[in-house]
């Protein structure tokens, strides 16, 4: 991996001061994703309230719209959107769906294939083509679809052709979904829709991020679905007429809270997220007590305007503990933001059960490896993680960081600029994917 356009890098700003800071965090990507296509499922209009405005959503909203899904945004509150079913019941095929980089598009949207009246063919970024997406692939073949293949199986571009009929009985599909939960997801969202219903197995060894089904299994709940698990690795979906309640509310994205909360261990002081839900499905409600392990101090707090704040201050002596093993299987999502903070640990940190990174945006294992050891850090690769062994900030060097087209190795960065000078984020527009305005919120963290 090079070190390349160093000069147009966004210089990370070194913290001066210990924070004291109140941060918005934009809804969630992975529940927005969700609601707008179990909303395309739907048999009537669905008010999405909160919804997160970013690369990754705007890719989702385009692929719908490649399928005959009306989406309206609010002029005065582009954050609330209206979803109309196709009045059909079918979504629309010969047509085209353009996935960008984002996971959720490019393994949820290919099921609504099976509902369309034609072939849907799908392609993404050039560096899309590289992210694994055979297993649920597997799953619509299975199903009755013709999945033709461009170029490398098991990769975009390729198109999906729905069967003539779908089974009218109970559907059996088996996938090894080690690779990502998504592959889960993307069968259980429209496994309502299939008229004898799905029982769906995992047949690897390794199930990545439990809580990301856990949250697919809750949304196509509430949107009328039946989903039982009978033992761990097997769900089962009855058919359902699935319709989300007229409005919905999106609740903040918790994973990318991870940064600013994580500030306040590497440059002291405090940082309060509002509205943290007291109950949700997000992997990111691990955050509090991971942060908690690492010397944080935890509260929670009401604000005037009735919102509950999640607050994450420093130890005062300013030290974060290293935590020997560190396993983020449930949250592997995290684990950049979490890496950055290991490089300034008192002792090392092995954070371990993310062996699935290697298949994210980036291989994310190698890239955090790599820029660690880039600035004079000392990490490695293990076969699950990577064990990160700490450096005193003055033996280290700042130096242009590579983003590798990934938004948290861009957020990763910014957490080591806080406290190693010299620190460039080479293409922070990244962020974009998930954080439409990172560096402005940055920005005003340290200035608060």
């Amino acid at each position: 991996m090079t070190n390349q356009n160093a000069a147009a890098a966004w210089p990370a700003p070194l913290a001066r001061r210990p924070l004291n800071a109140i941060v918005e965090i934009p809804g969630s990507k992975s529940l927005s994703n969700r609601y707008l296509i179990l909303a395309a499922l739907g048999g009537t209009p669905t008010v999405l309230h909160g919804l997160l405005l970013s690369r990754d959503t705007e890719l989702m909203m385009k692929a719908l719209q490649s399928l005959g899904v009306e989406i309206e945004q609010d002029f005065d509150a582009p954050t609330t959107v209206r979803v109309t079913p196709p009045a059909s019941g079918y979504f629309s095929g010969d047509t085209d769906v353009f996935c960008g980089l984002a996971g959720t598009v490019m393994r949820f949207v290919p099921g609504l294939a099976l509902f369309a009246d034609g072939p849907v063919h799908f392609r993404g970024d050039d560096q899309a083509s590289v992210r694994p997406m055979k297993p649920v692939l597997e799953g619509l073949e299975q199903l009755g679809a013709r999945v033709e293949y461009e170029g490398e199986p098991g990769r975009l571009p390729f198109t999906v052709t729905p069967p003539a009929v779908l089974p009218d009985s109970l559907a059996s599909v088996s996938i090894d979904s080690s690779g990502s939960s998504q592959f889960i997801s993307g069968l259980l969202l429209i496994a309502s829709r299939l008229p004898g219903g799905l029982h769906l197995t995992h047949t690897g060894k390794k199930l990545p991020s439990m809580p990301h089904i856990n949250m697919t299994v809750a949304d196509v709940r509430a949107a009328g679905g039946t989903v039982e698990s009978p033992a761990r690795g097997e769900w089962n979906v009855t058919p359902a007429a699935l319709s989300l309640p007229s409005s919905v509310v999106v609740e903040p994205d918790l994973s990318n809270a991870a940064p600013f909360l994580g500030a306040a261990l590497i440059a002291g002081g405090s940082v309060s997220v509002p509205h943290w839900p007291e109950h949700t499905t997000q992997p990111g409600a691990l955050l509090p007590d991971i942060l908690e392990r690492f010397g944080a101090s935890i509260s929670y707090s009401v604000d005037v305007a009735g919102r509950r704040v999640l607050t994450v201050a420093a130890d005062g002596a300013g030290a974060i503990r290293g935590l020997g093993d560190l396993d983020l299987s449930a949250a592997g999502e995290i684990a950049p933001s979490i890496a950055a903070l290991t490089v300034f640990a008192d002792a090392p940190t092995n954070l371990v059960g993310i062996a699935h990174l290697r298949g994210h945006e980036t291989n994310r294992l190698l890239a955090l490896v790599t820029e660690i050891n880039r600035i004079g850090g000392s990490a490695r690769e293990l076969d699950d993680g990577i064990g990160v062994t700490p450096v005193p900030v003055d033996a280290m060097r700042g130096t242009s960081m590579e983003t590798y087209a990934d938004h948290r190795m861009a957020t990763f960065a910014a957490m080591i600029g806080l406290a190693l000078p010299g620190v460039g984020v080479i293409d922070v527009e990244t962020t974009r994917k998930t954080l439409p305005d990172f560096v402005g919120m940055w920005t005003a963290m340290l200035a608060q």
